[in-house]
């Protein structure tokens, strides 16, 4: 398993334009944080949808990589997300993901996503992902 710092390292150097901080990694699970700022928000003075898919897809990139990793071609194929409630302007969105099925081919998960401090999720997502073949 991936530690959580050679991770974080992974992820600031590979995809520096998507900033976001890993709480904690597991088998199987991941948490991850967000920073909102002005630049996340749209009209309403809330966080955009896009952000939100941004986090759910980075979370479970995150618990894939820590459960298999460094497999940096792993890719999306599915993202599904339900926005369920506003989110805070003024706090970071947390992202819990845990992996539901982890093949040799295909990863699938789920992620709740909150604004910090707040009990009640602001959105649901699953996804899968293809994993490239062992050479």
């Amino acid at each position: 398993m991936v530690s959580k710092d050679e991770l974080q390292r992974f992820f600031d150097a590979e995809f520096p334009h998507s900033r976001f901080d890993i709480e904690s990694l597991g088998e199987r699970m991941a948490v991850i944080r967000k920073p909102i700022t002005g630049a996340h928000l749209r009209p309403g003075g809330t966080v955009s949808g896009p952000v939100l898919m941004e986090v759910a897809d980075a979370a479970l990139y995150v618990a894939l990589l820590g459960t298999l990793g460094l497999v940096a071609l792993a890719v999306t194929t599915n993202l599904n997300i339900n926005f369920m409630r506003k989110p805070r302007a003024d706090r970071d969105v947390i992202a819990e993901c845990r992996l539901l099925k982890v093949g040799k081919t295909m990863v699938i998960g789920e992620v709740s996503l909150y604004s910090d401090g707040e009990p009640e999720p602001v959105a649901h997502a699953t996804g899968t992902y293809a994993i490239p073949p062992v050479r």
